[in-house]
């Protein structure tokens, strides 16, 4: 794979990469179906220990078709830090991510896969996984895994003023 143009701006630790998968809080991932591209952003939770992503969707629709023809993705967690008034220059962190879908059938890593999304979105995680993570939710929803097979990262942490 080719490398970044402006290797001062790459992020090569993966602890730092994947740190920006946790603290992002959405994803957006590219997928391909018969040439044609479609590009999708969720809320997501990640596993850095398994180094995967989790999200939830309807069970049928234009990316379920999508990654059924095509299981790999390539995706983008962002951290934006903002535009510099008057400097013409924007802050960020990004990790991108090569991966391959699959969809979660057994019952305890979706119920896990679900719990992990809700204790990085919700305020008050326990009363969430407490009155909606039952056997008949966790049975009708459609989790997404993306394992991840490729990282890499890119970041401006001060203005770079070029003339």
């Amino acid at each position: 794979m080719k490398g970044i143009r402006r290797k001062e701006k790459a992020i090569t630790n993966e602890q730092e990469l994947k740190a920006i998968l946790l603290k992002a809080e959405h994803v957006t991932f590219a997928m391909c179906k018969d040439n044609e591209p479609y590009l999708v952003t969720v809320s997501h939770g990640y596993d850095s220990e398994k180094n995967c992503i989790y999200f939830h969707c309807a069970n049928e629709g234009k990316k379920i078709d999508f990654l059924k023809a095509n299981d790999i993705v390539w995706g983008q967690a962002l951290i934006d830090q903002g535009y510099i008034q008057g400097k013409c220059d924007h802050l960020y962190a990004t990790t991108q991510f090569k991966g391959k879908i699959t969809f979660l059938t057994d019952f305890e890593e979706k119920k896990n896969a679900l719990i992990n999304m809700i204790l990085k979105l919700d305020d008050n995680p326990d009363q969430v996984i407490r009155e909606q993570i039952t056997e008949k939710s966790v049975a009708r929803v459609t989790i997404g895994r993306i394992d991840i097979e490729y990282l890499s990262g890119k970041q401006a942490k001060t203005a770079v003023i070029s003339m």
